[in-house]
This record gives C-alpha cells, structure tokens and sequence, in this order.
C-alpha cells in the first residue's frame, strides 16, 4: 500500500467501496489534477475496466493513471532549482527523471502501437528523446533550466498519446504472446511495465526530494 500522505483523501475514498467503479472513465494526469479533489481521490483508487476501453485495456489505463497520478503529486511545488537540483555526479535530477518518464512512454508507444522495432525509431525522434531516455553524464548536462510545467507538458502529450492509442486496440491485442529475442512477451507486459517503472522512479524522485537544499523532512 502507498504511503497515505500520497493521497490525503484516502480514507473517504476506501468507505465508498466498490461502488465507484460504475461510470468512472479513465482520466489523464493533468484532466485528474484539474477535477473537483473528491472526484479525482475516487479515481485514483480504483483500478478496474473503464468506459472507452476494452476491459483488460481499460484496466491497464487505470494502473497507468495511478502510477502516474503518484508522480505529479510528488513534485507539485518543485521550482527549477529543485528540479534541476544535483545530488552527485552521478545522479539525475527530478527534471531528467521526469523527462525520462516521457520518452519511455513514447518509445513503448512506438515500438507497441507502431510495431517500430527499437533500433528502427527515426533519427528525429531519437534526437528529441534519446538524451532523456538514456539518461547519464548527456542528461547531466542537457536538462535544466525548465520550470515544471515543461516537465508536466512532456508527460502530459505522451500520456494523451497512449490513452488514444489503447481506445483503438482490445485485449486480444494486449495479451496475445509473441517472442523477442530470446524470450516471450505481450503487450500486457509491456505496458505493466512502463507503470512499475513509473513507480520506480517515483520513488527516486521522492528520494530527491527530500534532498534538495531546504527540503523539510519526509513525514512517515
């Protein structure tokens, strides 16, 4: 279970019980924060079918506004010198993490959505998001100087693009099986993956937080 600090709201929400799940539709990160707090703590703890989508897809989306949802939330307030704030030299900054979830985003929607295997992603594309994607000494150096609205406008455009994109697919789709390289996967697995590592990062980007100069101490 996340932390309840993540959510303030969570034990009105676990008292509605399983009825929230009838008529909830799948909302996007920024559409979430823009929506009455009652509604959007409903949200947010709900996992399951949505309109708009098939039921495994429409389940899917839910973890993915989820994850995602905890992100935004960890970073609200952020100013560019937090954001770009360095712990070593050879850490990332909450920018680049945050730059990063996007790219992961995109690539897995190109290599999913498109059928772009990962060495075939076009030249500009890899311009614009390899530095982010890969991270390192390159990102170091490249991203900074951005208030968080750059960051939340990145991650915002790669998520509208994938909420799009699964309204055109099934879960025949997500879950049928094929082989990579050495070793079987679906796109089930694929997009289960791109939310745990949302969450992954989540957890270093709290990390980091609480490490920037002034940062008040992590409640537990």
């Amino acid at each position: 279970m996340l932390p309840i600090e993540c959510l303030p709201n969570r034990r009105a929400i676990l008292k509605g019980g399983v009825g929230f799940v009838a008529g909830l539709s799948a909302l996007s990160t920024l559409s979430t924060l823009s929506a009455p707090p009652a509604a959007a703590a409903e949200n947010a703890w709900i996992i399951g079918p949505q309109p708009g989508y098939t039921p495994e897809v429409g389940t899917l989306t839910s973890m993915l506004t989820f994850t995602r949802d905890q992100v935004v939330h960890n970073v609200q307030g952020l100013s560019q010198a937090d954001l770009d704030f360095l712990l070593d030299a050879k850490a990332n900054t909450i920018g680049a993490l945050l730059l990063h979830l996007a790219a992961t985003e995109t690539y897995y929607g190109m290599t999913t959505f498109g059928g772009i295997k990962w060495d075939a992603i076009p030249a500009e594309v890899k311009k614009k998001w390899d530095v982010p994607m890969n991270l390192g000494e390159p990102a170091r150096v490249a991203i900074k100087g951005h208030a968080l609205d750059y960051y939340l406008d990145a991650l915002h455009e790669s998520r509208e693009h994938t909420l799009a994109e699964f309204k055109k697919v099934d879960d025949k789709w997500l879950t049928a099986v094929e082989t990579d390289g050495d070793f079987r996967v679906n796109n089930y697995a694929k997009w289960f993956h791109v939310a745990e590592h949302e969450s992954n990062h989540d957890g270093q980007i709290k990390f980091l937080k609480s490490r920037v100069p002034g940062a008040k101490p992590a409640k537990e």
